[in-house]
């Protein structure tokens, strides 16, 4: 099959998965149905070999510069100490004690090849994790702390994973020697990405005073942005992951954002969303297409070893249950540490809770970064040293991949069943005092332009002066109406009552879908101008563009709005 023709079909199951998901009801997640689609594909004669370091080049920098992007910065700065534990201090913990433990289970495997085995299972997928939960009512500490994990842990991971794989190939290993190597390879990462950041956030505040401040090419740059980090980073014999992470968090600190025009944060948004969901979706239906290979690498395994299918059954799903074990006991681990702090501090201490733990622990999911880094493990057929036991440990890796992703399917609603709502509106109630200051500011200012007579540039006559007067007191007032009735909605102090909110809420949606009616009707008569040659195809993008950013407006509003009231 051609390449092309591959892009289009993977494309395509992309589409349908979507379509799916909505079919039933988003109960199953989107990556369990990618999964699903890509094992067809497979089971239907497409194959794809997966190279691991193209794979790792092409799909972790722009992920992860977009994840990065939509960490919060104060959340961040808040929750350091525990994401720096479970993104460092966790990965190593998991790294030796599981490894421990899969030997003292596994002893025909050396305990080299159960570290690397090991060191590839410790390190959260940030696409799995993000894809699971999203759309989900997910209390913001609790998300904040899984991007955050995920953003650092795979750099961590990835380099126990090259230490173990190497003391396995060579029987050369010194701690000294690795965490000297780790330190090296981590400052490394972050200081390239911060230089790059810092050098392309100067070039474009140039760019932008002298003029050069164009849409489509500042979204180019900024997208091929993350690459180059990660390139350098890699070249450099440092990490690219802690390259693109580092420097997105220079790029927000920048003000590069903040400088841009409306037009640029608006289309960038569009093209950042679109990336984020096709990279995020082909990453699945990769993993999907790799299983009836490692499948029937298994059922090979199983011949040459003269052991039951149940029986790697039954050891995949022990070795996933020690990486829970592992990560449950490091989430008490650093709750308990938090605590002491906060004693010490004399500071409030927010208990995280049972349900919430759970989640954590299940929010773990293994994904693409571990099978790449399996699958990169050499096979010997370049004349170099083949990897001891590579089949075996490539098929546990790819069945706790699958286990982990079914678990926290099904898990993971479940826990949220038993978080407490205002851990889970934290945040909307941020949100709402937020619109709330911003739409009194919006109010004062119309208030102060009432009091105050217009003076710029006044009309000659005393009559034409008198209806400037008249048309501005209008305006004044109409906009005063809109924004205090925004105010009323947004307003949701204790003195209002349970009934008066309810109206509230209803209005609100009957004044929204009334505004969708209108709409419907504009676009309609849009297209009966169309049709009788009364505008041609210019003006219609024109007022389409117009419309369809009213109606993201609407639809945004709609989204913020209880389901029930």
């Amino acid at each position: 099959m051609l390449t092309i023709e591959f892009i289009l079909l993977l494309l395509l199951l992309t589409a349908v998965s979507s379509l799916l998901t909505l079919r039933f009801h988003q109960k199953v997640p989107q990556p369990v149905i990618l999964i699903a689609l890509g094992v067809g594909a497979g089971l239907a004669g497409m194959h794809v070999r997966l190279h691991p370091e193209l794979f790792m080049f092409v799909f972790l920098p722009p992920l992860l510069f977009a994840d990065a992007f939509r960490m919060p910065l104060r959340e961040f700065g808040e929750l350091r100490g525990p994401i720096l534990f479970m993104a460092f201090g966790l990965v190593v913990l998991s790294t030796l004690l599981c490894g421990y433990a899969i030997h003292w289970i596994l002893p025909v495997l050396s305990l080299p090849v159960c570290f690397t085995l090991a060191a590839a299972l410790s390190p959260t997928d940030t696409v799995a994790v993000s894809s699971l939960i999203k759309g989900r009512r997910v209390p913001s500490r609790l998300l904040q702390l899984l991007s955050g994990e995920a953003l650092f842990n795979d750099a961590s991971g990835l380099v126990c994973f090259r230490f173990a794989m190497a003391d396995a190939l060579t029987g050369e290993f010194s701690y000294q020697q690795a965490f000297g190597t780790f330190l090296l390879v981590a400052c490394g990462g972050l200081a390239i990405g911060c230089a790059v950041a810092w050098v392309a956030a100067k070039l474009n505040k140039m760019l932008t005073r002298s003029g050069y401040d164009e849409t489509q090419s500042q979204i180019i740059l900024v997208l091929l942005l993350p690459f180059l980090m990660y390139a350098l980073a890699e070249s450099a014999g440092c990490s690219g992951i802690l390259a693109a992470v580092a420097g997105c968090m220079v790029v927000k600190l920048s003000g590069i954002i903040e400088d841009a025009s409306t037009s640029t944060r608006l289309q960038s948004t569009t093209v950042w969303t679109m990336v984020s969901y096709v990279f995020n979706a082909l990453i699945f239906l990769f993993l999907g297409l790799q299983l009836p290979n490692l499948l029937q690498s298994a059922h090979s395994l199983v011949l040459a070893q003269h052991v039951g299918m149940w029986r790697l059954g039954l050891l995949v799903v022990e070795i996933y249950g020690i990486m829970l074990v592992m990560r449950f006991a490091g989430i008490w681990l650093s709750i308990a540490c938090r605590w002491i702090s906060a004693r010490i501090n004399h500071m409030p201490f927010e208990a995280t809770g049972f349900a919430a733990s759970l989640l954590l622990t299940f929010a773990g999911v293994r994904g693409a970064v571990t099978l790449a880094a399996v699958l990169s493990l050499p096979t010997g057929e370049d004349g170099t040293m083949s990897f001891p036991a590579r089949e075996a440990v490539v098929v546990i890796a790819a069945g706790v991949i699958v286990l982990s992703l079914l678990a926290a399917s099904v898990i993971i609603p479940l826990c949220l069943k038993f978080i407490p709502a205002e851990l889970v509106d934290k945040s909307a109630q941020e949100e709402n005092m937020a619109r709330q200051k911003l739409l009194r500011a919006a109010l004062d200012l119309l208030h102060k332009a009432q009091a105050v007579p217009a003076i710029d540039n006044p009309p000659e006559t005393e009559e034409d002066r008198a209806a400037l007067e008249v048309a501005r007191l209008e305006v004044i007032d109409r906009l005063t109406k809109l924004y205090q009735s925004r105010l009323e909605q947004e307003d949701a102090t204790p003195r209002i009552t349970q009934a008066d909110r309810r109206n509230a809420i209803r209005h609100a949606r009957m004044e929204l879908a009334l505004r969708l009616q209108i709409l419907r009707a504009e676009r309609q008569t849009m297209r009966e101008l169309v049709a009788q040659q009364e505008i041609n195809d210019q003006t219609e993008w024109k007022l389409q563009q117009e419309l369809d950013y009213e109606e993201e407006v609407i639809q945004a509003l709609a989204h913020r709005l209880p389901r029930e009231a």
